[in-house]
């Protein structure tokens, strides 16, 4: 069987020009965040033991935990919210449709029994209040005339309900059933959050004109500003409230998070810019999101960087994490410096360390952080290949690739391979050639007659197996400068997906997109492990084990089996369900630990226990 020990989640998907809203629940000091068609939940203190939730069908924008803390809103992009449980198996309890577009924020009324989602849709419908348990409205939301980017509930009596949005309105709604009473144009721009203070006497919105305004909240007037002076220099797009309600924190596109005392006259007076937030200094580090939930201050990059600051110590350096914003394409482990860690990388350019029991370690800087498609890593030695002809081929010190010129291969390449015992050997591998790689310097290439779909090099460089469309494997040997064609191996009834060796380089296992695996004896070419067709669909992945005496296997069905060479295939391990979308990357990190990596933008760590 195989257990979930660890999840390395992916981070907050974020746009440009648009902030991200943050939840958190005061009780458990966890908060929720969207990435993808998931939302995360992540506890604060004990970020590697987090949980996903991926029921809907479309990406996932906003989601906000109950006053109780045991339920959850959320809402994606085709207008539908989902409320669900927190614990257990996550019981859905209603699903509706509520705008026609985007759901852009939403919120709990303080008895938990009424909820208000702003938007994008058809016409004036841009803002609905309904109740949580029957869906039925409970008002009409007049008055905008373009998507509403966030709204908020009073959390105590007399309930009101503000919305803001791209009209540069602040609509205030009396109720319930909530009917219009009046509107501020006081912004010049965007309007792009809203948020009561905890005990309801104010609120206050944010701009992308650098103003945040305060207003009373029972009447809905406005009482005052944020001061100009050491003002946010770009848009606002975030604003939270202090436990108390004293203060304020704020974040901006000009990358800067900030502090301010709200007076009981509702003037805001900075009291301090947070300071040693990580970063680069780039587009990057543009803060489109926050939230202040108890004694944490929370802040989320534009590349989706979290800085955890501590309430109390704000001097403090902040606590940082991050990891994928797009779905994880391959994975592997390195052993350096006498400590083992998981390298992933993602399409997007983005690759990153992680550290069992740790989780974040830091992503690998370089200087052309170009797309990846292809990526492979032993050791020292780190090869990638994008969207075009080039293949880079980095030294890694810590979390630093070397510079590096491109080595231009002729044609995209479509895989490629590092022997695991002679790193300095590099097999690349084209639509239609194969060539090997010493250093820098390419030493032999070969032309294919077959369309080629995926490749392996023998742990020390003396053999090659390539895969092609027609379901064929063609092995290789490498003779120094020379390429010979050994044996062509049919088996297979699908296209080539994925070729390892294993470390001992006894056996090389394939995969094909007919969901078959099939363990081959490297030395005999005769099939080693046979019938292993559990898989519902294409087979993305394999990893080998240290000792060689287990393969898993990923697809796209989401599930990740694996197998042990001297037992029937009938005797697997399934782990069901491991990656939502399917699995894209796996690795072995002892005998007994193996990690993954998916579509859903997470690294999961399992622990196996083997069959007796």
């Amino acid at each position: 069987m195989a257990e979930l020990a660890e999840t390395y989640a992916g981070v907050p998907t974020t746009e440009r020009g648009r902030g991200i809203l943050l939840s958190g629940d005061p009780k458990s000091s966890s908060i929720a965040f969207c990435n993808g068609r998931s939302v995360v939940l992540l506890q604060l203190d004990r970020p590697i033991h987090l949980s996903v939730y991926g029921e809907h069908a479309y990406p996932v924008t906003v989601a906000r935990f109950s006053p109780n803390g045991e339920w959850i809103a959320s809402g994606d992009v085709s207008g539908v919210v989902r409320i669900w449980g927190v614990h257990g198996d996550r019981a859905l309890k209603n699903e509706f449709r509520v705008l026609s577009g985007r759901i852009d924020d939403l919120q709990w009324s303080a008895d938990g029994q009424r909820i208000v989602a702003s938007g994008d849709g058809k016409g004036k419908s841009f803002v609905r209040a309904f109740m949580w348990d029957s869906g039925s409205n409970v008002g009409e939301f007049d008055g905008h005339s373009r998507r509403v980017l966030s709204c908020a509930f009073k959390p105590t009596r007399p309930f009101r309900i503000v919305t803001c949005g791209e009209d540069f309105l602040v609509n205030f709604y009396e109720g319930p059933p909530f009917r219009f009473k009046h509107s501020h144009r006081e912004h010049s721009n965007f309007v792009n959050c809203v948020r009561y203070s905890p005990d309801g006497t104010k609120f206050i919105t944010v701009s992308s004109d650098r103003k945040g305004i305060i207003y009373d909240g029972k009447t809905g007037e406005k009482m005052g500003e944020l001061a100009a002076e050491n003002g946010h220099k770009g848009s606002i797009y975030a604003v939270s409230w202090s436990p108390d309600s004293t203060r304020v924190l704020t974040v901006s596109a000009d990358k800067s998070a900030k502090i301010w005392e709200i007076s009981s006259t509702g003037e805001g007076k900075l009291q301090r810019t947070l300071s040693g937030l990580v970063g680069s200094g780039g587009i990057n580090d543009m803060l489109v999101g926050c939230l202040w939930l108890n004694d944490h201050l929370l802040t989320v990059s534009l590349d989706g960087v979290i800085n955890l600051f501590s309430a109390s110590k704000p001097d403090m350096q902040p606590t940082s994490f991050s990891g994928h914003m797009k779905s994880v394409s391959s994975l592997t482990c390195l052993f350096q410096g006498g400590q083992k860690s998981i390298i992933s990388s993602s399409y997007d350019g983005t690759i990153v360390r992680w550290i069992q029991g740790v989780g974040f370690e830091g992503k690998l800087k370089r200087k052309n952080n170009t797309q990846i498609k292809c990526f492979s890593a032993v050791g020292e030695e780190v090869v990638i290949s994008g969207f075009d002809n080039k293949v880079w081929r980095h030294h890694l010190v810590c979390n630093e690739l070397g510079d590096s010129e491109p080595i231009d291969v002729g044609s995209q390449p479509k895989d490629l391979n590092l022997a695991l015992n002679s790193p300095e050997i590099a097999l690349v591998l084209t639509d239609s050639s194969i060539s090997i790689l010493r250093g820098r310097n390419t030493v032999a290439t070969i032309n294919l007659r077959f369309s080629a779909t995926a490749s392996e090099v023998s742990p020390d460089g003396s053999k090659a197996v390539v895969g092609g469309q027609d379901g064929k494997l063609h092995v290789y040997r490498i003779h120094g400068t020379v390429i010979s064609e050994d044996s062509v191996l049919e088996k297979h009834r699908g296209a080539i997906t994925v070729i390892r060796f294993s470390s001992d380089g006894q056996f090389f296992a394939s995969a094909d997109a007919n969901r078959e695996a099939v363990v081959w004896n490297s030395r005999s070419l005769e099939v080693g492990l046979k019938n292993m067709l559990y898989h519902t669909a294409r087979i993305n992945c394999l990893a080998w084990s240290p000792d060689s005496k287990r393969v898993a296997t990923g697809s796209l069905d989401s599930s990740v089996i694996v197998y042990e060479l001297s037992k029937p295939a009938s005797a697997r391990v399934t782990i069901k369900g491991a990656h939502l979308g399917g699995v894209c990357g796996l690795a072995f990190v002892n005998v007994d630990s193996l990690v993954s990596a998916g579509e859903d933008a997470c690294v999961r760590l399992w622990k196996l226990t083997l069959h007796s």
